[in-house]
């Protein structure tokens, strides 16, 4: 999925002329803290919310105030996870678009980069999410893969997280069931570390309480 595939149709861009009340209102209408300023087709920059009531003149044109603009953008055949890097290194809620020409085409927002992030993971789909702690040379994604697929389970999706100043790493799989009793038992009898897992679903509570009760009783013999 590429920029040009999410671009909003409905955020306007602000012109130098509009003013800074309108800019505001237009913010509070989309949820939006961010608007590109765009003269014809050229795309000024970014002004935020805190730009607008630092300036202390709502009812002036954006363009009678010294604007201190940033002009981060995407061009339209960026992947979306370079429009989600962007978006989240300089915490925007807007991202502009421009096209070879480096004119500009629209922006996409925070919500749409959500909603994509949340179809491209699965997050939507039914399921369950585990999520395994492992030393880093003992990582083997055929192995994970192979533990899962031996109970009948699919992964819909995986993401690896390592810590620079730690020999472990965190696993996490989102699983196309919300039974995880058989998936953990496997995964414990390969000795991994199940750190936590998310489901809707009892079967798992019960699974631990009956083990705690287990051990329970085993303390007090």
């Amino acid at each position: 999925m590429v920029a040009k595939d999410l671009i909003s149709e409905v955020v306007p861009c602000l012109k130098t002329s509009d003013l800074g009340q309108t800019a505001l209102n237009w913010m509070e209408i989309f949820r939006i803290s961010h608007l590109p300023i765009v003269n014809n087709q050229d795309f000024l920059g970014l002004i935020s919310d805190v730009d607008i009531f630092d300036m202390n003149q709502p009812d002036e044109p954006i363009g009678n105030h010294p604007l201190t603009l940033i002009k981060p953008y995407v061009t339209m055949e960026q992947h979306l996870f370079e429009v989600i890097g962007i978006a989240a290194r300089l915490k925007l809620s807007v991202v502009p678009v421009l096209d070879e020409n480096m004119h500009y085409k629209g922006v996409i927002t925070s919500s749409e980069l959500i909603r994509n992030i949340a179809g491209l993971s699965s997050l939507d789909q039914p399921g369950a999410i585990l999520v395994l702690e492992i030393i880093e040379r003992d990582y083997s994604l055929s192995q994970i893969a192979q533990i899962i697929e031996g109970n009948d389970v699919k992964v819909l999706s995986m993401y690896v997280n390592s810590n620079p100043d730690s020999t472990m790493m965190e696993v996490t799989l989102k699983v196309n069931t919300t039974d995880l009793v058989s998936v953990i038992r496997t995964f414990e009898r390969y000795n991994y570390e199940v750190k936590t897992w998310v489901s809707d679903n009892d079967t798992m509570d019960r699974f631990y309480s009956e083990r705690f009760d287990q051990f329970m009783k085993y303390l007090n013999i």
